[in-house]
């Protein structure tokens, strides 16, 4: 019956391959892989997609909309590698796990999902959650909320004590002894399980913890944390489950193992040193610097009270340290990644790492493609997004002003469209 109507309304002119189009006037487009602006284009969108990219101002057939951003720089959308949507850090956040109930983490988690969608980040790499997060990504794909594309790694793995064991500091009646299931593993069989677990479970990529934290209730934010072996098998395993592998990682000694291992990212880096540095060049691994997180843990760790005891030390070493590192290995050639943490800073604010990679050494051009391009290719999807270009995904940002010339008018984006649907719009003329 539907092909039945179809036909007809094909063949008695009541469908148009034109129809339902909405052009976009762009008073300049930024072109990610050339880096520079084009003037005065027209992006025609129909459906979820890009179907065109016209030079000049396109005008409308019946039926067409027109939003009209001449006076806005356009780019595509961005994507940060590294976010934590289920949650934010606040005084006392330890407590959470006590006082929040599964339900209580996936509605503020839908808060903080749109706060990102609407600061311009259309997709985005959820780096480590309870499953919330895994949930959280599906409710957005069926349309239920709104918020950035996910790419969740469901819950992180971690060694008994280690980072992402999310018993560490417990009461000892309360500790018990978690398992892969749970994200915890001892030895390489536990590790192949805790990823199948994590596929099982719906994960689209591996975080692990390869050496201590910052934000964790333990004194050391450096230490390895996983054997050659058990890196060995969490990664050819996840290979074949079509996963990558991201590491959080802040010492040399786990860091160096991660890379030896083969994992696609290294989170952090914090202590990265000269000779990791070129093995990750030589492997081809890419550094996501997360700069705006230490920034953050450092500045409030000054405030009393604010982080656990065991935390202060960590946060005021590690955290100044981060865009010293991501200035060394940029310029040593490493691959950079742009990603934030956001979730250890505030959501919504993921924009500020690209000042943060300026001021460091990082010209304008090359940050927005660690932003679009560069991470587009990590997650496989570079056919689908990362350019605008006729049949990727019509997610599109527009921005006042220039970012080659000021970087920081991306903290203030001002229209947001996703899969051809806006979700935001502000002071713009009406359309025609």
């Amino acid at each position: 019956m539907i092909r039945l109507a179809c036909f007809l309304l094909l063949f008695f002119g009541g469908y148009s391959a034109t129809a339902q189009r909405t052009l976009l006037h762009c008073g300049n487009l930024y072109d990610v892989k050339a880096g520079r602006l084009l003037p005065e284009r027209t992006i025609v969108v129909q459906g979820d997609s890009i179907a065109a990219v016209e030079r000049g101002y396109v005008s409308p057939s019946s039926g067409d909309s027109v939003i009209d951003l001449k006076s806005l720089t356009v780019l595509p959308g961005l994507i940060d590698m590294h976010v934590h949507l289920e949650g934010e850090t606040h005084e006392d956040d330890e407590l959470d796990i006590f006082t929040l109930n599964p339900e209580d983490v996936a509605f503020q988690s839908a808060l903080f999902a749109k706060r990102t969608l609407l600061a311009g980040f259309t997709t985005v790499r959820d780096l480590g959650g309870s499953g919330v997060n895994t949930a959280l990504r599906n409710a957005i794909n069926r349309g239920l909320i709104e918020g950035p594309r996910i790419f969740s790694a469901g819950k992180s793995i971690a060694t008994t004590g280690g980072h992402a064991d999310p018993t560490n500091a417990f009461r000892k009646d309360l500790m018990g002894d978690p398992g892969p299931a749970q994200g915890v593993i001892n030895g390489p069989d536990d590790a192949r399980k805790a990823v199948r677990q994590r596929y099982k479970d719906g994960a689209d990529l591996i975080k692990i913890t390869a050496t201590g934290g910052v934000l964790s209730l333990a004194k050391d934010g450096s230490g390895p944390q996983f054997t050659d072996a058990e890196l060995q098998a969490i990664v050819e395993t996840a290979r074949d489950y079509g996963m990558h592998v991201a590491a959080h990682a802040h010492g040399a000694e786990g860091m160096r193992r991660a890379v030896r291992a083969g994992v696609t990212t290294i989170e952090h880096g914090t202590m990265m040193t000269d000779d990791i540095m070129d093995l990750m060049v030589q492997k081809g691994t890419y550094y996501v610097p997360t700069i705006s997180a230490g920034q953050f843990v450092a500045e409030k760790a000054k405030e009393e009270g604010y982080f656990h005891p065991l935390v202060v030390p960590k946060a005021l070493e590690v955290g100044p340290r981060i865009q010293r590192t991501f200035a060394r290995a940029y310029k040593r050639g490493v691959k950079i990644a742009f990603g934030t943490d956001s979730g250890v800073g505030p959501h919504g604010q993921n924009a500020k790492e690209f000042g943060y990679m300026v001021e460091a050494g990082m010209p304008p051009a090359e940050a927005i493609r660690s932003a679009t391009i560069t991470n587009a290719t990590i997650l496989g999807v570079a056919d689908d997004l990362g350019t605008l270009e006729p049949g990727k995904y019509a997610d599109i940002i527009a921005v006042n002003g220039n970012p080659l010339d000021n970087i920081r008018v991306l903290e203030q984006v001002v229209f947001v469209m996703k899969n051809g649907v806006v979700y935001k719009r502000g002071i713009l003329p009406k359309n025609p």
